[in-house]
């Protein structure tokens, strides 16, 4: 039996081999947090909100010590730069009008929404505020796809899926407040308000007649947390983030069902963002 090499060895974990098992891994990973997160926001929300009490907790135990090279580095730099490349997963928070019964309408039974994937891509502004707190500038584009289904009351009737596609033009300003760092690395979460405008509205509306609409302007809130990580010549930031509409966007028709039955659509969008910055 001819003896094993070590090369060979080796070779099993090679630059390529490592590349498509961490695809695989960080799109497993993906998947589950689009799952958990949007199937419950409120937990979302607070989970961030829990790593941000353990942020504190730590900057008591952890500081500038060695093995922050990278990082001191970059920490000389009052601002910086980068770009954003994300994934999203889009929908809507539905509300009922008081007047809809189930059953009762002549034709529709019942509206759910279903999540839609998306992609973002952003420059990013990062201006410091102390050692700790970080005042973020984020504009760019995000392109997204939702879903409204209607159910029908007779059997064997069918009504058209609403999809609504659309590219934003986003503006979203966040506080971050970052952990202290260790091995050119820190624990943060982020917060802030966003605003976005829907430049395919105009051309979804002249090809789609008599169906939903919505507004194409939102504001939505926004809640993050991620990890940065110092390399010699760039900072990368792996970041999840929620973000949920501050006020109604259906734009209401009379006279057509699917808007009728409607008392309010709020957006919802969970991203997972890479963040190159130096």
């Amino acid at each position: 039996m001819q003896k094993p090499q070590f090369r060979n060895i080796f070779a099993l974990c090679s630059a390529k081999n490592l590349v498509v098992r961490c695809a695989s891994l960080l799109s497993c990973c993906s998947n589950i947090f689009l799952k958990l997160a949007t199937s419950n926001y409120q937990l979302t929300t607070t989970c961030i909100f829990l790593l941000a009490i353990s942020i504190s907790k730590t900057d008591a135990q952890v500081g500038k010590g060695a093995g922050n090279a990278n990082f001191l580095d970059f920490n000389v730099k009052s601002y910086y730069f980068g770009i954003t490349l994300g994934s999203n997963n889009s929908d809507y928070l539905v509300h009922r009008s008081k007047d809809f019964l189930p059953g009762a309408n002549d034709s529709i039974a019942g509206v759910t929404s279903v999540q839609g994937p998306g992609l973002n891509l952003a420059i990013v502004s990062n201006l410091k505020l102390g050692d700790y707190f970080d005042i973020r500038f984020l504009p760019g584009f995000s392109f997204a796809e939702r879903d409204v289904n209607y159910s029908a009351v007779r059997r064997g009737a069918t009504i058209p899926t609403q999809r609504i596609e659309s590219v934003f033009v986003e503006l979203p300003f966040h506080v971050r407040y970052k952990s202290a760092p260790y091995h050119d690395k820190r624990f943060f979460v982020t917060t802030g308000l966003k605003y976005s405008y829907d430049i395919q509205s105009k051309n979804r509306d002249k090809i789609i007649i008599n169906s939903l609409k919505v507004s194409p302007t939102d504001f939505q809130f926004e809640v993050g947390a991620g990890i940065q990580m110092f390399f010699p010549f760039f900072i990368f930031s792996p970041e999840i983030k929620f973000s949920q509409g501050l006020g109604n966007i259906l734009i209401y028709q009379e006279g057509i069902p699917q808007s009728g039955i409607l008392e309010s659509l709020i957006s919802r969008t969970f991203t997972i963002s890479l963040h190159f910055e130096g």
